[in-house]
């Protein structure tokens, strides 16, 4: 079965226990046909999105299209991966390199901002094309992780003995074969600095089946702190499939947090932002941060302005504990750390 070929409304209520990760990924929606066929949606209304689609293709894997809510276009699932006509727009400050990433690319797949932590792209593939993604422009050819750039990276660490994290981003570092972490991970062992290694994923959001007997076996054979930060902006992203997943991981004794976006018409409420935190913790979760969007070319549309933004998170605090409030930031290139913003009463 291929994506071009889903044929009903059933199929995507039968996605079957035992589809893997891989199976996932490989049948995922990549046209606005089925997928306006699937959600019992109009075409002509997905397809004002083509020209965006084009540039930056529709990619939805089945157990994530599951939780979209059938018939509804302003669906906060579907707002996060629906190709958008505004993605064409041309707006002043919206950049392809909103972070100035390249500025701190010291070799081919590396990006060493912070003192003591180095960024790998582990991979250039996602499970998922989230529309307001700061890399959508990322030059990933550029950047591929071969064996060689992979000996290149750990000699890298050697020379800077502040370096103390590894994290492994992308793309989605978990699009990695296990045997591949595994040999990874292993090699960062040999560096007596390395504490920790976290990865930046959203792999087991989108397709939880990723969190598989392959992937615990790796965790449980290091000596090193595994942190995983996963990216959640709505509640009805966790659904008992995640909630089992992050059960998993955190048994193999993975820190688990949670770091979202505030997307404008996706979760720029106090309501959901409330309900996203205590649908987190449930599934043992902490709320890490919230982020500003990042002014990438193509998602000026999901932007919410910064007073807006510490507005809404102070309203959060007020209805909070403390623990369940994730520290509202801001990425500013050229800055030492985050940039933590206030929360406005």
């Amino acid at each position: 079965m291929t994506s071009s070929l889903l044929p009903t409304d059933i199929e995507i209520d039968m996605v079957p226990d035992t589809m893997t990760w891989q199976h996932a990924i490989a049948t995922a929606v990549k046209n606005i046909e089925v997928l306006a066929s699937l959600l019992q949606l109009p075409v002509a209304a997905l397809k004002k999105g083509q020209d965006a689609h084009q540039a930056f293709p529709l990619m939805v894997p089945m157990p994530y299209l599951q939780r979209i809510e059938k018939g509804n276009p302003n669906d906060p699932l579907l707002l996060q991966v629906l190709p958008d006509i505004r993605e064409t727009d041309t707006i002043s400050g919206y950049i392809k390199d909103p972070l100035a990433e390249s500025d701190f690319t010291p070799q081919s797949a590396l990006v060493h901002k912070y003192k003591s932590r180095l960024l790998v792209i582990a991979s250039g593939s996602c499970a998922v094309n989230c529309r307001y993604c700061f890399r959508r422009h990322f030059p990933y050819a550029d950047n591929q992780l071969s064996n060689d750039e992979w000996q290149n990276t750990l000699n890298y660490i050697e020379r800077h003995s502040h370096i103390n994290e590894v994290i492994f981003s992308g793309g989605d570092p978990l699009m990695q074969k296990d045997k591949q972490l595994a040999a990874r991970i292993q090699s960062l062992e040999t560096l007596p600095q390395i504490k920790r290694v976290r990865f930046h994923t959203r792999l087991p959001v989108v397709i939880p089946q990723r969190i598989n007997a392959e992937l615990v076996d790796w965790v449980n054979s290091t000596h090193l702190n595994i942190i995983m930060v996963w990216h959640i902006n709505h509640p009805n992203e966790i659904d008992e499939a995640v909630i089992q997943a992050a059960n998993t991981v955190r048994k193999a004794g993975v820190t688990l947090l949670n770091q979202g976006v505030i997307l404008k018409g996706v979760n720029d409420t106090t309501a959901v932002q409330v309900a996203l935190s205590e649908r987190l913790f449930e599934a043992g979760i902490l709320p890490y941060y919230m982020f500003t969007m990042d002014p990438v070319q193509g998602a000026a549309h999901f932007d919410v302005p910064l007073a807006q933004a510490q507005k809404l998170m102070g309203q959060v605090a007020a209805e909070l504990p403390g623990y369940l409030v994730p520290k509202l930031a801001k990425e500013i290139p050229g800055q030492k750390a985050k940039t933590v913003l206030m929360p406005i009463d």
